[in-house]
């Protein structure tokens, strides 16, 4: 039988590239976002490319009272969800906007949670599945620069953690991926070191062989992992001083 995967916020330059990944592995598609136009785009392209099923449904994540039925109605229930949306904003304007702050909170944690409680609750009932959630290396210490956003990415991080701790029992993976700095339209205005930013294929092939290894968690590029037990074992008090 041939497996279906669910990506939410299917648009992005990173969720194109899993789509891409997956159909060419002879995966069914279900693209789930907002822009029906680019959906659809995305999903012709897919369907002619690789000769798979694609089936593009208009999904907001901001929209949390439309996720049970926007599930409910899937033309086929996936056997894995990829929660790729968020959204870095700009820590500036939301520290003295609470609508921009919520706007950013809510597209990297709550609008996350809603959808994958529900699609939780169908997989531990069915005994299978895999949810893949796209967290940040943001998330593992709290900077001036963008602290709003990393600490979304933190409490991410730690519900899929928590989520992977109870779905075990029930045979559901839970996989939690920390790219790095990826080369996607979302950091076209910041400038990142060549050799720890990686290409969306790239995040897509890591991401794609992780599942088929049952991986708990994994950064993308491996020196993310150093990097960040350096960043997390500098003092507090010298941290605190730190312009980050």
């Amino acid at each position: 039988m041939n497996k279906n995967v669910l990506i939410l916020g299917a648009t992005s330059d990173m969720a194109v590239a899993f789509a891409k990944k997956f159909a060419q592995e002879g995966y069914s598609l279900t693209l789930a976002a907002r822009n029906k136009e680019a959906l659809q785009i995305t999903a012709s392209d897919l369907n002619i490319r690789f000769q798979v099923d694609v089936n593009a449904v208009l999904f907001d994540a901001l929209d949390f009272e439309s996720h049970e039925q926007f599930y409910k109605n899937l033309k086929t229930k996936p056997d894995i969800a990829i929660c790729v949306f968020g959204l870095l904003g700009d820590q500036l304007i939301a520290q003295k906007d609470w609508t921009a702050c919520l706007t950013i909170l809510n597209s990297n944690y709550t609008g996350a949670v809603s959808i994958l409680n529900i699609i939780a609750n169908d997989f531990e009932n069915r005994k299978e599945g895999v949810i893949v959630g796209i967290s940040s290396v943001a998330g593992e210490r709290g900077r001036q620069s963008n602290y709003l956003y990393g600490s979304a990415k933190a409490g991410f991080s730690a519900y899929l953690s928590g989520l992977r701790n109870r779905m075990t029992a029930s045979g559901v993976h839970v996989m939690t991926v920390k790219p790095g700095f990826v080369k996607t339209k979302m950091l076209d205005n910041m400038k990142t070191p060549g050799p720890i930013t990686a290409a969306p294929d790239a995040v897509a092939a890591a991401v794609y062989k992780a599942v088929i290894k049952r991986k708990d968690s994994i950064y993308v590029l491996w020196m993310w992992r150093w990097i960040m037990l350096i960043i997390k074992s500098i003092p507090e008090s010298v941290f605190k001083k730190l312009k980050l």
